[in-house]
């Protein structure tokens, strides 16, 4: 179990992701250099923001 930066929140890194969380795992490891370090919820929750705000990444 690692501890997630973000939400602080106990997460097990092994666990099933979602195709948003498996974006955000990405962009943690691409774009902000965190990767292993964010729950799957933040993940994907990065993952929808970065979808609706950031015009670099969406297109």
């Amino acid at each position: 179990m690692r501890q997630c930066t973000l939400c602080n929140k106990p997460f097990d890194e092994t666990a099933p992701h979602s195709l948003y969380a498996e974006a955000g795992e990405w962009l943690a490891g691409e774009v902000w250099q965190d990767g292993g370090q964010l729950c799957p919820l933040c993940l994907e929750n990065r993952a929808r923001l970065v979808m609706m705000y950031h015009s670099d990444y969406n297109s």
